[in-house]
């Protein structure tokens, strides 16, 4: 079944310009928070949890937009490759708070860390499966991988998975936004091996 996309240009333009500008819009407030001093007693802290926070929320948008268009509500597909592009600008964003407040830029921290907290192993392992799916994320790069892109692609369903494992080990005692993002993202697996599973089954009957 093919996903119909119907673009009136100038509607097109204007939903472009919008959800362009709610994606960048909780970075503009960091950066305001930042200026103004008012991230409060450990803005470090802050932004740590900030830029996670909207990096794992555009990837929950990313995998809604394909089931949400099948059933009928084709306009977040249409922006799926930018609400992408701007999840992995979080999720770089906040690679970057680490390596600046946690890590001081030392290679040695850097992979004492690794080796002792799992939660930060499995995020920066999703944030290095993230890498090549922004690299391939043009036109250009599509047509010549072909088949091949499709399959790259679907890397990101393995960065949900670290994804929600890296919330729950920070989460210690409050599970709460572990469960949720769980609970979502294993649901939109749920249904991309199910849409697999029947294509499949249609190609042996």
């Amino acid at each position: 079944m093919s996903i119909s996309l119907y673009r009136a240009p100038w509607l097109d333009r204007l939903w472009w310009v919008l959800v362009f500008g709610l994606a960048l819009s909780p970075f503009l407030f960091i950066v305001y928070g930042v200026l103004g001093n008012t991230l409060g007693p450990d803005p470090a802290e802050v932004l740590m949890h900030q830029t996670g926070e909207w990096a794992i929320r555009l990837l929950v948008l990313v995998l809604t937009a394909r089931p949400l268009a099948r059933w009928g509500w084709p306009a977040l597909f249409r922006y799926r490759r930018m609400l992408g592009l701007f999840m992995f600008f979080y999720a770089t964003l906040h690679l970057l708070v680490f390596a600046q407040v946690y890590v001081g830029w030392s290679l040695e921290i850097l992979l004492e860390e690794l080796l002792e907290r799992p939660y930060v192993m499995v995020g920066f392992a999703g944030w290095v499966f993230l890498v090549p799916l922004a690299l391939t994320s043009t036109n250009g790069m599509r047509r010549r991988l072909r088949q091949r892109w499709r399959q790259l692609h679907q890397l990101v369903y393995v960065v949900a998975v670290l994804g929600v494992l890296h919330v729950l080990w920070l989460s210690r005692s409050d599970i709460g936004d572990a469960v949720l993002y769980g609970f979502l993202l294993g649901g939109l697996l749920c249904w991309r091996l199910w849409q697999v599973s029947k294509r499949r089954l249609a190609a042996r009957s």
